[in-house]
């Protein structure tokens, strides 16, 4: 089934382009015979628009199942103890290390050695 909606999706675009191809060949028609554009023929505008129809449908079967909006309904699975827990916010070099009786300071001399503004000019 996959595959029957993404060989339609591929027709739906060449029908698209097609379509694209016959309004700018029925634009060079009426430069050539200079005739005034007033609108394009019904059939182009037919076919573009069931062209994106086509491939609009055939898009949302291919993807699958969408996800509810709401975030209630993700949520609705967690306890509240996991709620705040964001990995990504993890930090474990801080300032507060300081405060640990087992913490030795860096030497200042050597973090201007290879960080200092001498350093970084060379």
């Amino acid at each position: 089934m996959a595959f029957f909606s993404k060989l339609q999706i591929v027709l739906g675009f060449l029908s698209l382009l097609h379509a694209a191809y016959s309004a700018a060949q029925h634009r060079a028609y009426l430069r050539i015979t200079e005739q005034e554009f007033t609108q394009l023929p019904i059939d182009i505008v037919f076919q573009a628009i069931a062209s994106l129809l086509l491939i609009i449908y055939n898009i949302l079967q291919v993807v699958g199942e969408f996800k509810e909006i709401r975030a209630a309904v993700d949520l609705q699975a967690k306890s509240w103890e996991t709620l705040s827990n964001i990995p990504s916010f993890y930090t474990f070099n801080h300032r507060g290390k300081a405060l640990s009786p087992f913490y030795e300071p860096l030497n200042p001399e050597a973090y201007d050695r290879v960080y200092g503004s001498d350093a970084l000019q060379e």
